[in-house]
C-alpha cells in the first residue's frame, strides 16, 4: 500500500492533466468510443467519432442504425464488422432493458454485447465518477515492472490492485499509469533514465520487461 501511494503521489506531479484520452460528451458516446478503441489508437478513434456522433445522438440512434451504415463510419478503426455488431447489440439491449440509459453498475454493463470489465470500468470511472481500475496493456506492463502485481491476466491484476490502491484513486490511477506507459515506460525501449519512478522500480526483477 505504501509503495502504491508513493507511486500515485509521484505520477500526479508528473502528469497533472492525466484524464481519459477518448473524446466524449455523455455515457453513450464514451461507450461507443471505448468499444472502437479495441486494437486501435485513441487518436484514430477521436478522428472517427465526430461524424458518427453527429449521425447518432441517442441510444435509439445507435440501436437503429444499420450494420452497413455503421461500418462505413468506423471502418478505419479496424475489426469494424465486429465492433459495429457490438455497438448495435449493446444499444439494443440498453433500449430494451435500461430505458435507453447506459447502466451504472458493473454487473449490468458486462452483460452488454462487446463490453468486458475494462470497458465497464472506463464507463463507470469517466462517465459516472464511480471508481474503476481500467487494466489495459499499459497497466499490465507498468504494474508488473513496478512489482505491484505480477499477474498476466487483466481481471486478476485488477483484483490485486483493488487491495493496494485506494478506491478513491482507482480511476485516476488508471489514467496516470496509462499516461506513464505511453510516455516513458513503453514496451520496447522504456526510458528508465528519465523515469520519475526509477528508484521505486525493482530493476533486477524477473518481470521487469515482460
Amino acid at each position: 500500500m505504501k509503495k502504491a501511494l508513493k507511486i500515485i503521489q509521484i505520477l500526479k506531479k508528473t502528469y497533472p492533466d492525466a484524464k481519459c484520452a477518448l473524446d466524449f460528451k455523455n455515457p453513450e458516446q464514451l461507450l461507443v468510443a471505448t468499444i472502437l478503441s479495441a486494437q486501435c489508437t485513441d487518436k484514430r478513434v477521436n478522428l472517427v467519432t465526430p461524424a458518427l456522433f453527429k449521425r447518432c445522438q441517442k441510444s435509439k440512434d445507435f440501436s437503429g442504425i444499420s450494420q452497413k451504415e455503421l461500418e462505413t463510419y468506423i471502418r478505419s478503426t479496424g475489426f469494424y464488422s465486429n465492433k459495429a455488431k457490438s455497438i448495435r447489440g449493446a444499444f439494443q439491449m440498453i433500449c430494451e432493458k435500461h430505458g435507453g440509459q447506459v447502466p451504472k453498475t458493473m454487473e449490468e454493463l458486462v452483460k452488454l454485447p462487446g463490453v468486458g470489465r475494462k470497458t465497464a470500468n472506463v464507463i463507470l470511472g469517466n462517465a459516472y465518477d464511480i471508481p474503476g481500475l481500467t487494466v489495459d496493456t499499459h497497466m499490465l506492463r507498468v504494474n508488473k515492472r513496478l512489482g505491484l502485481s505480477l499477474e498476466k491476466d487483466a481481471v486478476k491484476m485488477e483484483r490485486e490492485l483493488m487491495k493496494i490502491v485506494p478506491k478513491k484513486d482507482w480511476t485516476l490511477y488508471s489514467h496516470l499509469v496509462i499516461h506513464h506507459g505511453r510516455a516513458i515506460c513503453n514496451a520496447r525501449k522504456p526510458l528508465c533514465s528519465k523515469c520519475p519512478l526509477e528508484k521505486l522500480c525493482p530493476k533486477n526483477g524477473v518481470e521487469k520487461y515482460v
